[in-house]
């Protein structure tokens, strides 16, 4: 399970986060301190596209989003027609915020013509809008080419962005080549953002699936010094941003457990809202997996001394400015659903908790570590216990009515600075959500992060 924020293909990979702070709508994570598995992107509906899809069908004439650098901004796409295998959009965002601030700077009530010439003159200012061109090739039925490129025009606090993605789908894995500058990473433990100058990645993994196997290989360079987006020039970078190529291979396995699925008939001729969420069931499932990265460049010394409690396999060379960090990996989810979500209330009650640990060696050193502290009857310590607890996320789901239902995803954290050990909320986000039951499994999603201060409106197809 992945939060709203971050796309999931259900697999132990780092994903992509959206985020309204660029055009592209979408940030890279930050590579996992223990030992950075890789980028791994899931697929989706690109930002542009999404916006044209509801401007198309669901008469929405702009967009809304907010940020706390931004405010609320407004978004609209134009269609270029080109050929059967080749789209292009163009995409305007305007600052409502700035806008309005300018406004009520000039008096603000228009009770006049020269009121109006003024409005005018405001609206031709530079500094209010920005501009996204985005192209889409079908080179072949399993080839496509993805090109980007964002505009922000005077004195807006963003950067130009250009991005380039090649994908080939073969019958068991996928393929993906991509090159930004800059590139925009997001921290999921601080929930910082991070520039990288640039950054190139090659991904290869298997397709995921319910149950079984599945492997994953990336080689991935950044160059240039990363800065901290619209925050503190003098943060500490993270290792796994330094200047440097990275070789990165993993493999898992999956297995699902059914406890309990429902037998009972559906209503019938009722279509369900989502047809992914239509089987009331308990589930559980486990995955368990190794992974292996070697490092070059500035930053393989950090990433060693970031991983210090990874003891099964670590070595670093200085002379070559290279390391190898090697680990084992576990996750564990359970999931609960009443409901089939056809009928207008009532009808869908959803409960998901994961967690995963990213270290087995940090979790096996802390197990060891307690298990001596009671064999001498000393007093835990903090510190074996927190190393044994697992990163924890939870999420709930209610239908409030019809296609509208309301879900809430958080992370869980434990105070351990706090002589109670009090247990807090991490990063929620809450959601709104209205399922396009014509389309089987789609939806649109607005959602806010207090933790970022970030609204957005998406389109999501096939997600749960």
């Amino acid at each position: 399970m992945a939060k709203l924020r971050w796309v999931s293909d259900g697999d132990f990979w780092e994903l992509d986060a959206s985020t309204p702070r660029t055009l592209e709508g979408a940030a890279r994570a930050v590579p996992g301190k223990a030992l950075p598995l890789g980028l791994s992107r899931g697929t989706r509906l690109s930002r542009p596209n999404q916006i044209d899809f509801m401007q198309r069908f669901m008469a929405a004439p702009f967009l809304p989003s907010y940020t706390n650098h931004f405010g609320v901004t407004l978004q609209r796409v134009l269609s270029v027609p080109l050929s059967e295998n080749w789209s292009a959009l163009l995409l305007g965002q305007f600052n409502l915020r700035k806008f309005l601030s300018s406004l009520k700077d000039n008096g603000g009530a228009v009770t006049s013509m020269r009121d109006l010439k003024s409005v005018g003159k405001l609206l031709l200012d530079k500094s209010l809008y920005a501009l996204g061109f985005s192209s889409e090739i079908l080179l072949t039925a399993d080839d496509t080419l993805h090109l980007s490129s964002d505009s922000y025009y005077a004195h807006n606090p963003s950067i130009p962005r250009k991005k380039a993605v090649y994908r080939h789908k073969f019958p068991s894995h996928n393929l993906m080549i991509d090159a930004a500058w800059p590139a925009l990473f997001v921290d999921k433990e601080t929930g910082d953002y991070w520039d990288v100058p640039f950054s190139m990645a090659l991904d290869l993994a298997s397709l995921p699936s319910d149950s079984g196997p599945s492997y994953h290989l990336c080689l991935h360079h950044n160059h240039g010094s990363p800065k901290q987006f619209q925050g503190d020039p003098n943060a500490q970078v993270p290792a796994s941003l330094l200047p440097g190529f990275s070789a990165k291979c993993a493999s898992s396995y999956k297995n699902n457990v059914d406890i309990w699925r429902s037998k009972a008939q559906k209503l019938k001729m009722v279509q369900p809202y989502d047809i992914f969420l239509s089987d009331p069931h308990v589930s559980a499932s486990g995955t368990i997996g190794a992974a292996l990265s070697v490092n070059f460049g500035e930053s393989s010394a950090r990433l060693v001394e970031d991983a210090k409690d990874i003891k099964q396999l670590s070595f670093h060379h200085p002379a070559l400015k290279s390391s190898l960090l090697g680990d084992i990996f576990a996750s564990m989810s359970f999931t609960a659903q009443h409901g089939n979500f056809q009928r207008l209330f009532s009808d869908l009650t959803r409960f998901h908790v994961r967690m995963d640990i990213p270290s087995g060696s940090k979790f096996l050193s802390g197990a060891t570590q307690l298990a001596q502290d009671l064999l001498n009857s000393r007093q835990p310590s903090c510190e074996a216990i927190k190393s044994m607890c697992p990163t924890t996320t939870l999420s709930l789901q209610q239908q409030i009515a019809g296609p509208f239902s309301v879900r809430v995803d958080s992370g869980v954290l434990i105070d351990f600075e706090d002589k109670s050990w009090r247990i807090k909320a991490d990063q929620p986000v809450f959601a709104i959500e209205y399922a396009l039951h014509v389309l089987f499994s789609a939806k649109a999603v607005a959602w806010y992060s207090p933790k970022h201060r970030e609204f957005m409106v998406e389109l999501r197809f096939f997600e749960t």
